[in-house]
């Protein structure tokens, strides 16, 4: 059987977020170690669940992202983190949000979803959960970059004398990181984690760690994660709408999920991407903004790794 890992690192006006050529480089560098750590697990005949969350670790682990170490700060100036996964083959799904100790908040979900009843834990509540686990907590300074630091003092000056309500520059609205993968058993896993929105107010959740709207598996359709603007992707479910195109009306991974960006989430002013992938290995990865990062790897040895470009890359 073929495997096939994609994943994605956010969506938005990524020119400016990379400062460098270096910069660049790093963050293609990052994309492929996800890549890589995919490959480590599929290419011996491991689980997709497994290659999914060692994808996202990495990409957590960079601060060069806005998952894990390197997230925006909340209003407040906290780091306040989300993540969830989901299995194809047996629907089950794990999720966390608003953690704000957790180095990992995808293995966190992954604990959720296989060793309690539940689908998601947030706040203190997941962090009790993961000390019960055996996980350690970090300090909160771990999650501190400066350059987020000085985003979020510029999102805060901007915001003085407008409506509390007004929503936040387009750059300010992406950033998160996912994965999906098939392994040689014919299982798709999807997962997702994120840093959240730029000075986000009052506890808000966003498309993440909403399983069918930020997240998605199923064996008889697709893996999807997505990356935009959470509150968009929410009112759309838009992981379970790129799935319910394929089962329902027949449509390719490649069509399913450009119809979702291209079409139905334009439409209500939305902006971001997905990363889809098929039970035969084919795979979407379709964005409305000027840039997502994102790449693939399968079987094949057939590398992609882009941040600009074609906006409805894919292969059938």
């Amino acid at each position: 059987m073929p495997w096939a890992i994609v994943i994605h690192g956010g969506a938005g006006n990524l020119r400016q977020e990379i400062s460098s050529a270096e910069q660049e480089a790093a963050c293609r560098r990052t994309l492929r170690e996800a890549l890589e750590a995919g490959r480590a697990v599929l290419q011996g005949g491991g689980d997709s669940l497994d290659a999914v969350e060692q994808a996202v670790i990495r990409l957590e682990d960079s601060p060069l992202f806005n998952a894990g170490k390197g997230s925006v700060f909340s209003s407040s100036g906290t780091n306040e983190l989300d993540a969830s996964i989901m299995s194809g083959r047996t629907l089950e799904a794990g999720a966390v949000a608003a953690v704000q100790r957790i180095r990992n908040p995808i293995s966190l979900a992954r604990r959720v979803m296989e060793r309690s009843p539940h689908v998601m834990l947030t706040g203190e509540g997941a962090e009790r959960f993961a000390r019960e686990q055996g996980m350690t907590l970090v300090s909160r300074e771990y999650f501190r970059t400066e350059w987020r630091w000085r985003q979020w003092r510029e999102a805060r000056r901007r915001e003085v004398g407008k409506e509390s309500a007004a929503p936040p520059p387009a750059e300010e609205k992406f950033g998160t990181v996912g994965a999906v993968a098939l392994d040689q058993n014919g299982h798709l896993a999807a997962g997702t984690s994120t840093g959240g929105m730029i000075n986000k107010r009052y506890g808000r959740v966003g498309d993440s760690p909403l399983i069918g709207a930020g997240t998605y598996a199923d064996d008889r359709t697709c893996a999807v994660s997505a990356t935009g603007h959470g509150e968009y992707f929410i009112r759309l479910a838009v992981a379970h709408d790129v799935s319910a195109l394929m089962a329902y009306r027949g449509l390719s991974v490649t069509a399913a999920a450009a119809t979702v960006i291209h079409e139905k989430v334009a439409a209500l002013g939305g902006q971001g991407g997905v990363i889809a992938l098929d039970r035969r290995g084919r795979f979407a990865m379709p964005f409305n903004t000027p840039g997502m990062y994102r790449g693939a790897l399968d079987a094949d040895g057939r590398l992609v790794i882009r941040i600009f470009g074609a906006r409805s890359e894919s292969r059938e």
